[in-house]
């Protein structure tokens, strides 16, 4: 309670000190006090009552009241201004009016006018006036000393700091300069460092560079020797392969063999060919399950030699057997002969006993053929078991695949697909686009045929998965040559020369194809034959259009016009392969059906009555096809065939051939006329000629 009590005395004290007596004016502003402040900066001068002020300081107060005029004349005489001099000796500059005197509310300033009567108290204001005077000039010589003082004070401040701030740049500089020394002297030193450890690291990759290349060179030796290896293995592989391949085909031309072999001679050597079957499906087995281990062992192959040996040994017994059981049917015919022979030796004996000439016997009438003007009615009986044999090869074919194209098993049924799309699919590209995909798609066919496998789809194929697999392949392919010219052929006709040339060779190089060839084209066309088959007894309409080679869609026949268009399709590409042989073949050898079989056709066709509308077409269409050839071979003996056509068949025709039917006879007629007039044949729209084969 210390502070309490001496809170009162502090107090007391404050009030009697010099700025606790002090009053202040409640008038006082801001502005008053900037108002102020001005008068004392601006420079001193005398105002113009200055002269009056000091006159009447100079005189006495007695002589002012009792002269009041000199006075007046006193201050009259002063001078109206007299410039005080400044603070620094210099005379100030002379004013023109005091700033107080503009503001008359402020300050109360003596009249201007110096005639106006003095006030009372004479000089008072005035000294007032002039110690205010003095005190500002001493105010502003105060401040101006002060104002020296400070700019001295601010000049040595600012020197001293532009020292200071010298020194700080130096000093600064002075270790940015040591640090950059400093940092030059690490980055050598860790240069040296990185240095020496970029030398032991360089030798160490050397070192390490040298090992290692040691022991790659020694890797790629290793390589190489097992490259080498390998090489050699798959080499091996690939030779006992090769043979296993060439066993498999001798083993399935073996087989054909036999199986034809033992389809004529009878059911009695069946168990030949279901005996062949079985070892061709052995080997097949072996053939997949190299297939899929990579490469065959030698093991593989000695069983593949083994069956080979197996299927010759037991074709050479077959052919013993047949030739013994020729043999012996021959023995017996000439027995049959002999007995024969003398039966009718003794007949003749008898009839020369009882008086009758032998010469004059009854004869019986051959039924096998009918004839009208000279013509067959029906077919010539070779051309009908022609036609009979093909028939049954197709239905033992047919038979020799059922189980693969009747099984249940998705392996099986996968097998049968492939095999479809690899043989029908290059048939369809066959085109005249160019020599050289013709020839790949010949090679590609030929290729499968002969045991190899080839990629369809994406996939390997191979006749070799199953031993009916070939067979299967044999008949689809006859039935796609047959098919194109059903339908391609009869659409464009140049198509017929591309695909008779491929068919031809395949013929050429796979016989059973030719045959199932020729079994579907007959059966869809018999006119390729020709084949006029009689109608069975108790036959209806429908079965007789049928053997005619129509067709028939939910009972409904077929319009006469798309049968002339199939028949047209059909015969021009079989009048292509009887002229076309594959360019790429041996040449040795007669073409497997050439223009001897051309010559055939047409010349029993010709001894055959014509039928209306048919007759005709087919004729136009194989002149125009093969008719080339045949001049080049046959020469004058085809132009009498012509005239021979032109002169005594055409009538027949056009005698048979109603109004609606003329189109197929005049064009016949026409193209004849033509030939003869030109004395030659002109060559097909189509022909392939040598240029295409290097395209």
């Amino acid at each position: 309670m210390e502070s309490q009590r001496l809170r009162g005395p502090a107090l007391a004290a404050l009030r009697a000190s010099g700025k606790g007596r002090l009053r202040y004016g409640p008038e006082w502003s801001a502005e008053l006090g900037e108002d102020i402040l001005e008068v004392h900066r601006s420079p001193a001068f005398l105002s113009p009552q200055a002269g009056w002020i000091l006159g009447r300081i100079a005189r006495s107060p007695r002589e002012e009241e009792e002269t009041p005029e000199g006075s007046a004349r006193g201050e009259a005489a002063l001078p109206e201004a007299l410039p005080l001099a400044s603070p620094g000796g210099s005379p100030a500059p002379r004013a023109e009016a005091p700033r107080d005197a503009q503001r008359p509310e402020k300050r109360r300033d003596p009249p201007s006018d110096p005639e106006a009567p003095a006030p009372k108290g004479p000089g008072i204001e005035g000294i007032l006036r002039l110690y205010d005077r003095i005190r500002a000039a001493e105010g502003e010589e105060d401040l101006r000393r002060r104002q020296e003082i400070q700019d001295l004070a601010s000049r040595a401040a600012y020197g001293q700091s532009w020292e200071l701030l010298k020194r700080f740049d130096e000093m600064r500089e002075l270790k940015s300069h040591q640090e950059w020394q400093d940092l030059r002297q690490e980055v050598e030193r860790s240069s040296k460092e990185a240095q020496g450890q970029q030398e032991k690291l360089k030798e160490e990759h050397q070192r390490r560079a040298k090992l290692l290349s040691r022991k790659l060179r020694e890797a790629e030796q290793r390589r190489l020797r097992q490259e080498e290896a390998e090489l050699q293995r798959r080499e091996a592989g690939q030779g006992r392969l090769r043979r296993l391949y060439a066993a498999q085909e001798e083993l399935l031309q073996a087989n054909r063999g036999l199986g034809f072999e033992a389809g004529q001679g009878g059911p009695a050597y069946a168990p030949y060919a279901e005996r062949g079957n079985r070892i061709c499906g052995e080997v097949s087995a072996l053939v997949r399950t190299a297939s899929e281990r990579g490469f065959p062992d030698p093991a593989d192959l000695a069983s593949a030699d083994r069956a080979l040996l197996e299927m010759r040994n037991l074709l050479s017994g077959l052919r013993e057997e047949i030739s013994l059981a020729a043999e012996r049917r021959k023995q017996e015919e000439e027995a049959e002969k002999a007995a024969a022979a003398e039966k009718a030796e003794n007949e003749k004996n008898e009839k020369i006993a009882s008086g009758q000439d032998p010469e004059k016997a009854p004869v019986p009438e051959s039924s096998g053929k009918l004839r009208k003007n000279g013509l067959q009615l029906k077919s010539d009986e070779k051309t009908l078991q022609w036609y009979q044999q093909l028939q049954d090869q197709l239905d033992q074919c047919v038979d020799s695949f059922a189980g693969l194209a009747n099984s249940k098993d998705r392996q099986e049924k996968k097998i049968k697909m492939d095999l479809q799309k690899a043989v029908t699919t290059p048939v369809s590209q066959i085109s005249t686009r160019a020599g050289s995909q013709l020839k790949e798609i010949f090679d590609k066919i030929h290729a499968l045929l002969s045991g190899k496998p080839v990629r369809s789809g994406g996939q390997s194929v191979s006749v070799a998965l199953h031993p009916e697999a070939l067979n299967f392949s044999y008949y689809k392919l006859a039935e796609k040559f047959v098919k194109q010219g059903e339908e391609e052929v009869a659409s464009h006709h140049q198509a017929a020369f591309p695909i008779a040339v491929v068919a031809s060779g395949i013929w050429e190089l796979h016989p059973p194809v030719g045959h199932f060839l020729l079994a579907h084209l007959h059966r869809k066309c018999p006119y390729a034959a020709p084949l006029r088959p009689g109608l069975p007894e108790g036959a209806s309409p429908e079965e007789g259009r049928r053997l005619l080679g129509y067709q028939s869609h939910d009972s409904t026949p077929e319009p006469q016009d798309n049968f002339l268009k199939r028949m047209s399709g059909m015969i021009r590409l079989y009048a292509a392969i009887l002229t076309l042989r594959w360019p790429y073949g041996d040449g040795q050898g007669n073409h497997p059906h050439g223009l001897n079989q051309a010559w055939r056709w047409l010349a029993q066709t010709l001894n055959s009555e014509p039928l209306a509308d048919v007759t005709a077409t087919i004729l136009f269409d194989f002149l125009e096809v093969c008719g080339n050839a045949l001049v080049k071979v046959y020469q004058a003996q085809f132009w009498k065939m012509i005239i021979l056509i032109r002169e005594e068949y055409l009538p027949r025709i056009e005698e048979i051939t109603s109004t609606g039917q003329m189109g197929s006879f005049i064009r016949l007629k026409q193209f004849l006329e033509e030939c003869l007039r030109r004395n030659e044949i002109p060559l097909p729209k189509g022909f392939l000629p040598p240029s295409f084969w290097r395209s």
